[in-house]
């Protein structure tokens, strides 16, 4: 199946040192797609290209099949959610968003119409003749999303649009920008930083590093397969571990880390005597009290812990394996974890499922 937006080896040169791409993805229609990675690494400079505020060096940028080069912003056929909101602060409410259907020369009547149905779909109603001063942060996102909407585009693009709350608001707004998304079936691309984020919105992620694509999955291929160290280490918490295949024996595969820590996982091909890296999610480890029983059995070994981070529902540790190896644990706090302190000896698991060898 074709995608509805198509992007073809994007590239955009600043300098000889400094360029975005070769990027070639597909977004598919009534998908939610994020291009996630650090700053710098060209997430925004892709999603200005397909806006059209920037032009690529080279490649290409189709919308249903037709080709966007050369064609100005307004004439592309998007809606672009900036990260200010970019309202016009002498503009009402109703005219922030009436403005796009004003410069089409729509009738008063349609105009009325099409504002009140974008008042009612973002909730706000009653706020039609506020100014952006009055209005809070949520509100006036809101507002830019109506404005948005109102033009009916086939694609609706956001440049960190949450970026600018607070948490407790941004995981609000989160819901219900994906629900809004969601009912109305609208093809988006959606350009963060923030992996919970990310994680949270999209139905597919493309992480991006120094202008290029590492990976490009869902929310869980991305997580729990990550292609690269770069994508482990970015997306959520992780122990990279460098270790030194030491064998295999029927189907399972035994590794010694740098610090002596030895693990054994699944049978792995084509890894006989090589270094490899292992990603190790801390929240994947089990721990007990020394000498306590557990169901695992495999990848069992004593740890001090030398640090605890307390997170409300959760508990983060910074532990020593064998004295030597440094690990992040993360567990759920509970009245069994409240022992749990600076310089106490722990015993902790991890399943052999659990770890994994990444080949880059």
């Amino acid at each position: 199946m074709r995608g509805q937006l198509e992007v073809r080896g994007l590239t955009k040169r600043f300098s000889p040192q400094v360029t975005v791409g070769p990027l070639s993805f597909e977004v598919m229609e009534g998908e939610f797609f994020s291009l996630l990675g650090p700053s710098g690494c060209g997430k925004t400079t892709t999603l200005r290209c397909i806006a059209g505020f920037e032009e690529p060096s080279e490649g290409s940028v189709l919308l249903g099949g037709h080709r966007l080069d050369g064609r100005p912003p307004h004439r592309r056929d998007v809606g672009l959610v900036f990260q200010t909101y970019a309202l016009f602060p002498h503009l009402t409410v109703f005219d922030n968003i009436a403005f796009g259907l004003r410069l089409r020369k729509a009738g008063k009547p349609e105009i009325a119409r099409r504002v009140g149905q974008m008042l009612e779909l973002v909730d706000l109603p009653n706020l039609a003749e506020r100014y952006p001063s009055q209005l809070s942060g949520g509100q006036q996102q809101r507002v830019a999303i109506a404005r948005s909407l109102v033009l009916e585009p086939s694609l609706l693009l956001f440049d960190e649009p949450l970026s600018n709350l607070d948490l407790k608001l941004r995981i609000q707004m989160r819901y219900e920008l994906r629900d809004l998304q969601r009912r109305l079936g609208k093809t988006a691309v959606y350009v963060t930083h923030d992996q919970t984020e990310a994680l949270a919105l999209s139905d597919r992620i493309a992480v991006l590093s120094q202008g290029r694509i590492e990976q490009i999955g869902t929310p869980n291929e991305i997580y729990e397969s990550p292609a690269s160290a770069f994508v482990a280490d970015f997306i959520g918490s992780s122990n990279l571990l460098t270790a030194w295949v030491r064998g295999q024996n029927g189907g399972d595969t035994t590794l010694e880390t740098e610090h002596g820590l030895v693990l054994t996982l699944p049978r792995v091909a084509d890894v006989s005597g090589a270094t490899v890296t292992l990603l190790l999610r801390p929240e994947r480890f089990q721990v007990a009290a020394i000498g306590e029983s557990d169901q695992i059995v495999a990848n069992r070994f004593r740890a001090r812990v030398r640090d605890v981070t307390y997170m409300g529902e959760d508990l983060h540790l910074r532990v020593l394996a064998l004295e030597k190896q440094p690990l992040l644990v993360s567990i759920k706090n509970s009245k069994g974890t409240r022992a749990i302190v600076p310089g106490v000896a722990i015993e902790l698991a991890i399943d052999p499922e659990d770890i994994h060898i990444l080949r880059r």
